[in-house]
């Protein structure tokens, strides 16, 4: 009987044993959309934009992914403008195509009456005192909510419906004016994050107008004036414009969307601002770009682990 001889296992690293290598070619993503504005003359808060979170998507070396982030609607003036919506943000190229949709406007009078609309979250309603146009506008599903409903916040004072958010609904007018939805709280970005909160309605004479979120949405305001915007980059509603004779009244504007990408390890794509946090490489889009993965994107991301 002659010697067998045999050989090292594949991949044996002597003398430390087997190297299992994991390939990593997957990235977590965040795109949030453009808020919208809100409506003025009693108007509702502009709805968020959509707000859309996945982690494990599977990119591709060597391969360039256009990155889209949306602007905030203007908010509507009266007399003059009515409201718009926000723009949508995304990731794609031939292959891929990652949208969420811009906020819907809320509902306002800028010489016409006009109905909320709906987006990523929905706008909220003006008042059906002055207008049969009350109708909230609708949250898209997995992106957000629908905006809330107009009404009397006192006797003979009337007040717009919030601006829905990804957290949750804009609230209904009750003895204040409607208080946009809740955004959602994503830490992707190596801190925790609040995102896509609906704008306030705005309220008639010294009545109380609807709240936002400090920071990421606007509020509604009273009397004649401008309602807040939304923050930049937080994909927040606008707050909505008051009314009480004579004067004009300005909606907010909606805060313009972002798009972050990130990914276990050292850095294996260019684009965007790059920071890391000592897990995760981190790719934060405040405008367009393009997301581009490196030939050696697997190798830069690979884990090894020894038997």
């Amino acid at each position: 009987m002659g010697i067998r001889r045999l050989g090292r296992p594949t991949g044996y690293n002597y003398p430390t044993g087997l190297s299992v290598a994991t390939s990593n070619n997957t990235v977590d993503y965040l795109v949030v959309a453009g808020g919208a504005g809100a409506g003025a003359y009693i108007g509702g808060g502009g709805g968020a934009g959509g707000f859309g979170i996945a982690s494990g998507f599977v990119v591709t070396p060597s391969t360039n992914y256009t990155i889209v982030v949306g602007a905030g609607g203007p908010g509507g003036i009266n007399p003059g403008t009515q409201a718009s919506n926000g723009s949508n943000s995304g990731v794609y190229n031939t292959s891929t195509s990652i949208w969420s949709t811009g906020g819907g406007r809320g509902g306002g009078y800028t010489g016409s009456l006009y109905a909320a609309h709906s987006g990523g979250s929905g706008g909220g309603a003006i008042s059906p005192a002055y207008a049969p146009l009350n109708y909230i506008g609708l949250g898209t599903p997995g992106q957000g909510n629908n905006g809330g409903l107009g009404g009397t916040v006192a006797p003979g004072l009337q007040s717009g419906g919030g601006g829905g958010g990804a957290g949750g609904v804009g609230a209904n007018v009750g003895p204040v004016g409607g208080n946009g939805g809740p955004g959602t709280s994503s830490s992707i970005s190596g801190t925790p994050t609040t995102y896509a909160a609906g704008g306030g309605g705005g309220a008639e004479g010294p009545a109380i107008a609807g709240t936002g979120t400090p920071g990421i949405s606007g509020a509604g305001t009273p009397n004649n004036s401008t309602g807040g915007s939304g923050g930049t980059n937080t994909g927040g509603g606008g707050g909505a414009s008051g009314y009480a004779a004579p004067g004009a009244s300005t909606g907010g504007t909606g805060g313009k969307g972002i798009v972050i990408i990130r990914y276990a390890g050292s850095q294996g794509a260019t684009g965007g601002t790059i920071t890391s946090d000592g897990t995760y490489t981190i790719h934060s889009f405040t405008g367009d770009g393009t997301f581009a993965t490196n030939s050696d994107f697997r190798t830069a991301n690979t884990a090894y682990s020894i038997n």
